[in-house]
């Protein structure tokens, strides 16, 4: 299979990564409930939620070394099976510490099928097709993040809160499971021609210091933290609100569709704007939007400026996973993938740990406005790189500028090719 070639094998990722995701989104307020049940505070579910990235924090660079050395697909079902576990054991844990640690496998699990399917998307797409694959790729985790919360919402509720939010994980383990009926033939084997030589291990500071890498990690790790806080905290905010979880997984799924709707015209967007102003706007707003969910405002009102957010959250994924496939050596992309996986589990360690702490500090809205400052820091690294590269444009190719003013040129024909 060329990249470039027949895409098959992209719509089966697809469908599995929606699976996958799904479960996950599902789980993840589902875990939020169960541990308010059993009796935890606002300090308790940010730290079980950290407890999600803290495996995968120290596992991604190695497997993505791996990935670079081999194939991809192993790592789809070792993380489906890794999903579907933690979502179960989750269920039927009895105690908080139990469950931090089922919901760390499932986070491992997420870890691995990411790794692997991102590598995939890099690997068997033609440079002009990776924006538009990668989009395409993340409307599975948009699908998933649209449907598991409304799931969750279905199943939670009632005076038996530990019951029916047990019961929501051990149903998003079963629809985990699911995602192995299209992972069949996903990956051309006769395609995978490991580097060799001194080719074959870049080392990590050198891919961190390949201009775009930072800035792609920084604004992935922020609008990752910002789906995770709202996923993870949104429940509680509800609570204190008076909102019924049913209405929450609305809210949630409100903006899994509107970041779906975002991703299926990306296309016209960048052609319109460019990926580093598309970048700088939509993380600005976002900012902005994500700080106004701790005024207190009707459930109508929320749900306008949920799927506003989910709009805007929409672009920084795809487009930061290009940006660093990109700027990477192609010896060393999965690892590059890796390491801005990395850097999301990191936010994904601390983000809910100083949620939790903001929330026991300043009230359960106070991460929002945390979260906002984190996405308009990112909007300010995106114009930077914009204007990073209208210097190189405009005093031609030297050293370090060169390579920004050659990416420019590549970006530009990518465009084109768009067109």
């Amino acid at each position: 299979m060329r990249p470039g070639g027949n895409r098959g094998w992209l719509l089966r990722l697809v469908i599995a990564f929606g699976f996958a995701q799904g479960a996950v989104s599902m789980a993840r307020p589902a875990v939020s409930y169960r541990a308010l049940a059993l009796g935890a505070d606002e300090r308790a579910v940010g730290v079980i939620a950290g407890v999600y990235a803290l495996l995968p924090l120290f596992a991604a660079v190695p497997l993505g070394r791996r990935t670079d050395h081999g194939r991809c697909a192993p790592l789809l079902p070792v993380g489906v099976v890794l999903i579907a576990g933690g979502c179960a054991l989750s269920g039927i844990a009895g105690s908080l510490w139990t469950m931090a640690v089922w919901s760390g496998v499932m986070g491992l699990g997420h870890l691995c099928f990411v790794i692997g399917s991102q590598s995939l998307v890099a690997r068997q797409s033609a440079p002009h097709e990776q924006d538009r694959n990668f989009g395409h790729f993340t409307i599975g985790a948009s699908l998933g993040q649209l449907v598991g919360p409304i799931a969750a919402g279905v199943l939670i509720g009632g005076p038996d809160m530990a019951g029916t939010s047990a019961r929501a994980l051990l149903v998003a383990g079963a629809g985990a499971a699911v995602a192995f009926t299209s992972l069949w033939r996903i990956e051309d084997r006769t395609a995978v021609k490991p580097p060799t030589g001194e080719r074959a291990r870049v080392p990590v500071g050198g891919i961190l210091r390949a201009r775009g890498v930072p800035a792609g990690m920084l604004i992935s790790l922020s609008v990752l933290s910002a789906t995770d806080i709202l996923t993870a905290y949104l429940p509680v905010v509800g609570e204190h609100r008076g909102i019924a979880p049913s209405v929450i997984g609305v809210l949630l799924s409100v903006r899994a569709g509107a970041t779906i709707a975002c991703r299926l015209v990306l296309t016209p967007l960048l052609r319109l704007l460019g990926r580093a102003t598309l970048l700088f706007v939509t993380c600005l707003l976002a900012g902005l939007l994500c700080a106004g969910i701790a005024v207190p405002m009707p459930v109508w009102v929320l749900g306008v400026l949920l799927a506003l957010l989910g709009f805007c959250l929409g672009v920084g994924q795809p487009l930061s996973m290009t940006t660093v496939v990109q700027a990477a050596p192609d010896e060393a992309r999965s690892t590059a993938l890796a390491l801005r996986l990395t850097g999301n589990r990191l936010g994904q360690v601390a983000a809910p740990a100083a949620a939790g702490l903001v929330a026991g500090v300043a009230g359960v809205a106070a991460p929002f406005v945390m979260l906002g400052a984190l996405l308009l820091v990112s909007a300010g690294t995106a114009l930077r790189g914009r204007d990073c590269a209208g210097r190189a444009t405009s005093d031609g190719a030297s050293g370090g500028v060169g390579a920004v003013s050659e990416a420019d040129v590549k970006e530009s024909q990518v465009k084109e090719r768009f067109v």
